[in-house]
């Protein structure tokens, strides 16, 4: 299994829309809503022009995407890490995070939100990627938890 990532362009609008539909169906019916599911072609081509976007590659098929986005001096939010449902389980999200990393050489402070009853997600963050939870927060009718990993 070959990983590679490549930077998001606006021709690739479509593509994100699908990878994040098919990543965020499962929250968008377990919560009613998801910000990560059902965005236009437009929203998502406004997207790529904000956030700093790379497609997650496996041996060649686009499987995820991570993106991020600058807040501040050496701190970054992680607006998005997804995998398709197929994909995921493989440690494809776990090298995305290391990715962004090495990236971001510059990084002090990464943070992230994801709903906090979401276990897999929790146990993900803290376990295979660095971060602790620092506080919680509602969106909507969701609770979520604010991740920060230091460095």
């Amino acid at each position: 299994m070959k990983i590679e990532y490549r930077q998001a362009n606006i021709e690739d609008a479509e593509l994100l829309v699908n990878i994040y539909n098919a990543s965020f169906y499962g929250d968008y019916v377990r919560y009613g809503s998801c910000p990560g599911y059902g965005q236009t072609k437009e929203m998502m081509e406004e997207s790529i022009s904000k956030y700093r976007k790379h497609i997650i590659l496996c041996d060649n098929e686009p499987v995820g995407c991570v993106s991020c986005v600058n807040l501040e001096n050496g701190v970054y939010e992680i607006s998005c890490l997804c995998v398709i449902p197929e994909y995921q389980g493989k440690g494809i999200g776990t090298q995305a995070m290391q990715f962004v990393k090495t990236i971001l050489d510059d990084w002090k402070k990464l943070t992230l939100v994801t709903p906090i009853d979401k276990k897999e997600n929790v146990k993900f963050y803290t376990e295979k990627c660095g971060f602790h939870i620092e506080s919680t927060e509602r969106n909507g009718n969701v609770e979520l938890a604010r991740f920060v990993a230091e460095r």
